[in-house]
């Protein structure tokens, strides 16, 4: 197993990223369940700044869109080029052609460009004119939103939301991070930088896939994971208050991402087997945004972290 190799990737993570360690650990888990992140925080808490330090230390190529309303598909995937000289068309291939991409403010772009990404985030694969490209094996979306505006935002419709592997909160850090975090910027103005470890290949990291799938979750815990689901589409089943506030529940994509992130904290964890923490401890993050609640859970200030910790207070576990 290459866990150790995880580990000095997280510890270099976590040296540049400081007092964000569920932020580090989760585009970790994203990066061995091969599913993209939506991270929400307001402006300045390192969320450019950690999908960079992962491109420093795999092997892959990085790059950053700045969404705006003026933004056109065609900017995301490329566009065929006319050549005057012998009267053809070349693809010229936009960003999406990258390992990391950050959609930085994705939700300061119109839904044509939205549904762009959509394509690429689901099917790994972008269309121009009557051509379908592939992108690479190693592709990762990290997006970004900024709660605090809602001035010139277009909202992810849900189709897209429930693209997105896990959608991140990420918070204020405290005094004693602060502080760090300035002696980490003066460092950094004096040229004394963290090196990053050995590049982690690509192929490492399809091994790692792998062995992430076949970590050994029991029947039961599989029976938890599921009833976890079900409990968002009946939760009359569960609670009465439940189903006042749950308008819509999650999808089966909710269920895969929910077992795909739960045996990779396992992995991490370097365990050959699933355990109901393991579920629970990635279950906020991969259900948050695949939850629609009701006009009156949102009158009475309830939010999905509300709901979702009520869930899991009602689901036995085995």
């Amino acid at each position: 197993m290459s866990v150790a190799k995880f580990h000095q990737l997280k510890q270099y993570l976590d040296s540049q990223v400081i007092g964000q360690p569920e932020l580090t650990e989760n585009i970790l888990i994203a990066l061995l369940a091969n599913g993209h992140l939506l991270v929400e925080g307001p402006p300045g808490l390192a969320k450019t700044r950690a999908i960079n330090a992962l491109a420093n230390g795999i092997e892959g190529d990085f790059h950053r869109v700045q969404f705006t309303p003026d933004l056109l598909p065609a900017d995301l995937t490329g566009t065929d080029i006319y050549r005057p000289e012998d009267g053809t068309f070349v693809f010229q291939q936009g960003p999406l052609f990258h390992n990391l991409i950050l959609a930085d403010e994705i939700n300061r772009a119109p839904a044509k460009v939205q549904s762009a990404l959509l394509e690429a985030m689901a099917e790994k694969q972008i269309t121009v004119g009557r051509t379908t490209y592939p992108l690479p094996d190693l592709f990762l979306v990290m997006a970004t939103q900024n709660p605090l505006e809602q001035e010139g935002t277009y909202p992810l419709p849900e189709a897209q939301l429930d693209r997105f592997l896990m959608h991140l909160d990420v918070v204020y850090p405290g005094a004693e991070t602060e502080k760090a975090i300035l002696q980490l910027t003066r460092n950094e103005a004096l040229h004394e930088v963290v090196e990053p470890p050995a590049d982690l290949t690509q192929d490492t990291i399809f091994q790692a896939r792998e062995q992430v799938l076949s970590i050994h979750m029991a029947p039961e815990l599989e029976d938890y994971l599921v009833n976890l689901i079900i409990a968002t589409r009946q939760p009359e089943l569960y609670d009465e208050q439940l189903a006042k506030w749950i308008g819509f529940g999650a999808s089966p994509r909710a269920t895969i991402s929910l077992d795909r992130c739960a045996r990779a904290k396992a992995w991490l964890s370097e365990r050959d087997f699933v355990t109901p923490q393991d579920i629970q401890a990635v279950f906020h993050n991969v259900l948050r945004h695949r939850l629609l609640l009701t006009y009156e859970a949102e009158a009475d200030g309830i939010t999905a972290n509300a709901v979702l910790d009520k869930i899991l207070s009602q689901v036995a576990v085995p």
